[in-house]
């Protein structure tokens, strides 16, 4: 656990002093005084339906049908009870219950029975609603139902009968004015973002809502430019908040189209910086690298997304504001996090993965890190969130970042966040021969005096990649008074084979598709271990890794490479 310094002191007292402020805002705009403000004047009259660019699964209904609710990464038995009946088996199956995403796949079912089942439960949700502090009411929780109702109220209001449309409708105009007047109080980062999405678009699709659409659309513009930086990145550093927040813009976007308005200039300019950091993080399989938060890959999300997107050029090749390096050469692309963690306030899912890189040849992931688990496998999160997890090295066996105890900013945020490394440099060029990266971090430099440096260097045909580590003082020698013990991870993907040849110096590579490579390495001990891959579908998978083994005094060089054997795989 981190110490605080006192400038992240006088920060956490800022933050709790803003979140404070906001929360008293907050109360008073949803005091019964005050409420009518932010109610819609006809909530029953839908101008148009959003469309839902998220994947449906309609075996959904069949889950349900056999009294399965399957929802984050855990199914609950019914046992001929309403899901809002039963004990949640944890906190994220009941935020996915209450966000009612799920309705999309009672949609896509295409039965009679799904579409009444839909709007019963939407109905029965609306009656039982008066719990102040549940789970319910959280703002990303809130903002994610708001926008599944406006988006299946073709589903839920159409053939209903009279009690059940009025139940729905003047549900949907309470939860707009519960939003309207709290989403100041939401969590920094997503869940405020996501909150004002969510009014923007009701704004846009139920009638009598223009006055409030342009105080909404200033808070809007404010937090697309302060979340989405100048390079498409987001102000956490996860790829995957990319893709989720692209599935709600562009259906909003397409609202101010069908509604012939203008959208604030911020919506179309984020839009237009995230499309190429997209492609930017997109590994050869076309998934997003694993670093800061992404988990089990969304491919059909993405390939949506991108589909809106017409390329042109040659694409970032490095992301200055987002610290995302990409060295591409012939079918092998490196990506590199060469960052420091988001502002503390957002670092409560960032992972201590400094320098870590990723590697892909062709549609084959050969190197990646760990990724982050599922909902269904959240006991995982403190493991994946350790440098260890990730294709660098580790010192001590300690992460690059330091986890900080703090209850007031845990409570802030909900979950520990990270600091360190504070200042981390890289630098990119390129050869006749090669495309290079240098990158130093000093997430150790308080603790044991040490800096790493990386040098990677991937050959012109994109069959080579070289890599130098190093560790030494900063500007100065540094002699420890004890050596200290590091390990360079390279972990494999579950589906890449490995074995260490005999005399223990470099070891065989095997892709699915028959390509194979060497691994070879000098100054540290080359050992095979286990290894877990998090970012799976099914959830965590056993795995390989590489790991050079190692001790410093204060000055150590590791030299390693992988290099294509059968170049002809390559053609």
């Amino acid at each position: 656990m981190a110490d605080l310094t006192l400038r992240q002191r006088f920060r956490i007292a800022a933050l709790a002093a803003d979140r404070s402020r906001r929360s008293t805002i907050a109360g008073m705009l949803s005091s019964p005084l005050m409420r009518w403000q932010f109610r819609p004047t006809a909530a029953n009259q839908l101008l148009i339906v959003p469309q839902d660019l998220r994947t449906a699964d309609p075996s959904f209904w069949s889950e349900i049908e056999h009294g399965q609710f399957g929802l984050a990464g855990t199914i609950a038995h019914l046992h001929g009870r309403s899901p809002f009946d039963i004990n949640p088996p944890n906190v994220n199956w009941a935020r996915e219950l209450h966000g009612f995403g799920w309705l999309r796949d009672l949609r896509a079912a295409g039965s009679n029975e799904a579409r009444d089942a839909a709007r019963r439960l939407a109905a029965e949700w609306a009656i039982r609603s008066h719990d102040p502090a549940g789970v319910s009411t959280e703002a990303a929780v809130a903002a994610r139902r708001l926008i599944s109702w406006l988006s299946s109220a073709d589903l839920l209001l159409e053939e209903a009968d009279e009690s059940t449309y009025r139940t729905i409708t003047t549900s949907l105009g309470l939860q707009l004015a519960l939003l309207g007047a709290g989403w100041r109080d939401a969590p920094y980062g997503v869940p405020r973002l996501l909150s004002l999405v969510a009014l923007t678009l009701a704004s846009l699709t139920i009638a009598g809502q223009e006055r409030a659409l342009k105080g909404v659309e200033q808070a809007l513009s404010a937090e697309l430019d302060y979340q989405v930086l100048a390079d498409g990145g987001h102000i956490s550093r996860n790829p995957m908040v990319l893709v989720e927040l692209m599935l709600d813009l562009l259906p909003l976007n397409q609202c101010y189209a069908t509604r012939s308005r203008k959208p604030p200039a911020a919506l179309p300019e984020a839009m237009d910086r995230v499309f190429p950091m997209l492609r930017h993080l997109r590994m050869g399989d076309g998934m997003l690298a694993r670093f800061n938060g992404v988990g089990a890959p969304s491919a059909t999300g993405l390939a949506t997304i991108l589909v809106y997107h017409d390329p042109t050029g040659n694409g970032l090749a490095d992301a200055p504001a987002s610290h995302y390096s990409r060295l591409e050469r012939g079918r092998a692309i490196v990506i590199v996090d060469a960052g420091s963690p988001p502002p503390l306030e957002i670092s409560g899912e960032a992972q201590a993965g400094c320098l870590s890189f990723e590697m892909s040849s062709g549609p084959d992931l050969l190197f990646v890190n760990s990724g982050m688990p599922g909902a269904g496998a959240a006991n995982w999160r403190p493991a994946a969130r350790a440098t260890a997890s990730h294709n660098t090295l580790c010192l001590a066996e300690q992460s690059s970042s330091r986890l900080v105890a703090n209850q007031r900013l845990e409570t802030l945020i909900g979950s520990p966040p990270i600091r360190t490394p504070d200042n981390v440099r890289s630098r990119m060029g390129q050869t006749d021969d090669t495309v290079w990266l240098d990158a130093s971090h000093d997430g150790y430099l308080s603790r044991f005096e040490l800096v790493h440096n990386r040098r990677l260097s991937l050959a012109s045909d994109g069959g080579r990649l070289e890599g130098v580590d190093r560790l030494d003082g900063f500007k100065r020698k540094v002699r420890l008074r004890r050596d200290l013990p590091f390990a360079i991870h390279f972990h494999l993907h579950p589906d890449v084979s490995c074995r260490l040849s005999k005399d223990r110096n470099s070891a065989e590579l095997e892709l699915l598709d028959g390509e194979s490579w060497n691994f070879g390495a000098e100054g540290a001990e080359m050992t095979i271990e286990e290894s877990v891959y998090f970012a799976d579908i099914a959830g965590p998978r056993r795995a390989l890794q590489i790991v050079l083994r190692g001790a410093t005094f204060g000055e150590s060089e590791i030299k390693w490479f992988v290099e294509r054997l059968n170049p002809e795989k390559a053609e």
